[in-house]
């Protein structure tokens, strides 16, 4: 099997201990030669500056290729070109551009009057610039505020029609609900990359907040399995199994990049990389 292609998103630390707890995750997750990291921007655009330092930190630091997540929320069109800007200005050359979600409690997404109305417009005036590889979000599973499995299919061709060159899928838990959606997106005349996302389980129970959120279904069987290692202390263990093996059924499937949402918690995502056959400088091991 051909070596594949990792990736890792961080979100930006938001105290000295999260900027201890950030650089140590990268220390750990680096050596696997991540073909790019990415940083989050949070709800309601609420870590844009600390976005910002941390995305042109660990580019100064590591150089290592960093995405930086860009959203439409709370800022006009000219705000977001200035924070786009200030990236190519760092040497930042990979944009993940989202919608972005509406501060806690806002209720649903609402464009400012002067601001870009959605992902659409934003991939446009930043294919526009000429500064950067942009990166869009997609959904295998319906988005929470979509109205169909079409509709979001169409809407990521229009994504890709606007300048987008790869999208990073949402967490899933069964390689068939990727594979359904990379067969979809292909009938539907898009050619370009669909990176999967991967989350590690590092909580049972935050996971299965975090999965309602995002409209992710999982599987009862693995619902159970979890319920059980809770009981008996095998949380990690498990953890680690179900992930690897996801990885295992993709790269088996043809897919050559793995995405993986760390958490900022490096252990786990190193483990399942070891655990499908990546060694630390990079190369596929063969795992007996």
């Amino acid at each position: 099997m051909s070596q594949p292609a990792v990736s890792f998103e961080f979100f930006p630390p938001k105290s000295l201990r999260g900027s201890f707890r950030l650089w140590d995750c990268l220390g750990t997750l680096a050596p696997f030669d991540p073909s790019f990291v990415s940083v989050t921007y949070g709800a309601g655009g609420t870590t844009r500056q600390l976005t910002h330092d941390a995305v042109c930190a660990i580019g100064e630091q590591t150089g290592l290729p960093v995405a930086a997540h860009l959203t439409c929320v709370d800022a006009s069109r000219s705000e977001t070109l200035a924070i786009a800007q200030s990236y190519a200005d760092a040497g930042v050359r990979e944009i993940v551009a989202l919608r972005g979600d509406p501060p806690k409690g806002a209720g649903q997404f609402e464009a400012r009057p002067d601001g870009f109305t959605g992902s659409v417009e934003l991939i446009e005036a930043l294919a526009n610039t000429g500064n950067f590889d942009i990166r869009v979000g997609a959904y295998p599973e319906v988005h929470p505020e979509g109205v169909g499995f079409d509709a979001d299919i169409a809407h990521l061709k229009a994504k890709f029609d606007a300048g987008a060159t790869s999208a990073i899928t949402q967490f899933f838990f069964e390689a068939d609900t990727y594979f359904r959606f990379r067969d979809a997106c292909v009938k539907a005349g898009i050619t370009a990359p669909i990176i999967p996302g991967i989350l590690p389980i590092e909580s049972w129970s935050g996971t299965q907040k975090f999965a309602g959120t995002c409209g992710t279904a999982i599987p009862p069987i693995m619902a159970q399995a979890f319920d059980n290692a809770a009981r008996d202390g095998s949380h990690d263990l498990l953890a680690t199994a179900v992930a690897a093996e996801l990885c295992d059924d993709l790269l088996e499937g043809g897919v050559d990049h793995l995405h993986f949402y760390t958490l900022n918690k490096a252990a786990l995502t190193r483990d399942v990389c070891l655990a499908f056959g990546l060694s630390r400088d990079g190369a596929l091991q063969q795992v007996a």
